[in-house]
């Protein structure tokens, strides 16, 4: 009988230690347990250009916390809690690269098994690890819903089916892995507001009367993004992406001949940010004659057709990956009219 993990505020480093116990030869019934709803998939794009937030060894277990809030296991961690060899879980890492990229997924492999849970929870990647630059090593990390299939493969399908994994799998299944591992690191969501606010409050009085900052006026898609569960941080900024391809447009359609010359402003970011290194930064301002110009062109030029690009180019840094992209990327696609015959 597995043993009982304590309740979540306990020590977590003496509750994680339980995750790792002797693993004998299990039999290979499921013992009716419940299949195990994952969190969203790894991103598409690798390696991602992002650091981690927090790693540590709980309990022998190492965990960690990218800084797009993707818990994962590294390979050593990952091959305590399933209770198999760390060679295991490169050879199947290996066979997933294989039938990837061959398009082949014998019936009668435990390939099969992987393919069959992971496609049922959105995940379709070439690796089963995100891959990270760390010292300018590759590193690997391995994600939730990777880390869920492989303790499900050792606890039911496997020939040789261990105990390690099933009480394991009941522990991860019981808090969710997000929240076991949240909670073992001691890591907390930053507030998806704080850094919009804190750009928000270094703006001030730095935009010159009588003209206007496409930070300010892009705030109402910054805020839909934030509010749809992106997060909107150093490594996303859709201010950028509106004012460098409004930018583009004013230029091309010699928009100061009509409206008057654009000037320079200083902008400034927070020290969360890298670019605050370097502030200010110069940014444009434009004339307030050429404001109604700029929604327009907004609403019906950049939201249908830009930004949708901009944002599936992002999805390296969303936790919920190309799904959660392509999600967001509908945003602000026109509505289809309801047929009124």
């Amino acid at each position: 009988m597995a043993k009982d993990i304590e309740p979540i505020n306990a020590d977590f480093d003496a509750v994680a230690r339980k995750l790792v116990s002797p693993a004998p030869t299990f039999t290979n019934e499921r013992k009716g347990l419940p299949m195990v709803s994952t969190q969203s998939p790894a991103p598409l794009q690798l390696p991602l250009d992002l650091g981690i937030e927090v790693e540590r060894t709980i309990g022998g277990v190492e965990m960690g916390v990218l800084q797009n809030g993707i818990p994962y296991l590294t390979q050593t961690g990952l091959a305590e809690v399933a209770g198999a060899a760390r060679s295991t879980v490169f050879e199947v890492t290996q066979e997933w690269e294989a039938a990837m990229k061959g398009g082949a997924f014998s019936a009668r492999s435990r390939i099969a098994f992987f393919h069959d849970y992971l496609t049922k929870n959105g995940y379709s990647e070439p690796h089963l690890y995100i891959e990270l630059i760390r010292n300018g090593s590759p590193y690997y990390a391995y994600p939730d819903v990777v880390c869920m299939a492989f303790l499900e493969y050792f606890s039911f399908e496997a020939q040789r089916t261990n105990a390690t994994a099933v009480e394991n799998y009941r522990n991860f299944a019981r808090f969710g892995f997000q929240e076991f591992v949240y909670t073992a690191l001691g890591y907390t969501p930053p507030d998806p507001w704080k850094l919009h606010n804190a750009r928000i409050s270094l703006l001030k009085d730095s935009v010159p009367l009588g003209y206007f900052s496409v930070f300010k006026e892009s705030s109402g898609l910054i805020v839909d993004l934030i509010n749809a569960g992106l997060s909107v941080n150093q490594h996303t900024i859709p201010d950028g992406s509106v004012g460098g391809t409004w930018g583009r447009y004013w230029t091309d359609n010699n928009l100061s001949a009509r409206y008057g010359e654009r000037v320079k402003y200083p902008h400034y970011y927070p020290p969360e940010y890298p670019q605050s290194q370097s502030n200010p930064q110069d940014a444009w301002a434009y004339p307030n004659e050429a404001w109604a110009e700029f929604q327009n062109w907004l609403r019906t030029v950049y939201l249908p057709t830009k930004y949708p690009i901009y944002i599936l180019k992002k999805a390296n840094v969303l936790p919920g990956g190309v799904s959660e992209a392509q999600r967001l990327a509908s945003m602000y696609q026109p509505k289809a009219l309801e047929d009124k015959r």
